[in-house]
């Protein structure tokens, strides 16, 4: 179900021409471990539910998106009006 969550990560970073240590800088790890997020996104290592959602928030995609195959992506700014008041 979560074949595809490193590589969606990978993806998602260089998108957004972010380095593995700006990555890891920007989810308030030291520098030195970006080593982290290369294991997360060669598979080799699952990342905490607090290290997807804040991959979720700062990418603007949902965590549906993040640890299941069968969605496809969606920022969350596409929200329509009424999911934008539900969720405020």
């Amino acid at each position: 179900m979560i074949a595809n969550l490193g590589k969606k990560i990978r993806s998602l970073r260089e998108d957004a021409a972010i380095s593995q240590t700006e990555l890891a800088i920007i989810l308030g790890l030291s520098p030195t471990s970006k080593g982290v997020i290369s294991e997360v996104e060669s598979g080799k290592k699952l990342p905490g539910i607090e290290f997807v959602l804040q991959i979720a928030e700062r990418f603007g995609v949902s965590t549906d998106y993040l640890l299941r195959d069968d969605i496809p992506i969606r920022k969350t700014d596409d929200r329509t009006d009424n999911q934008q008041s539900i969720t405020q």
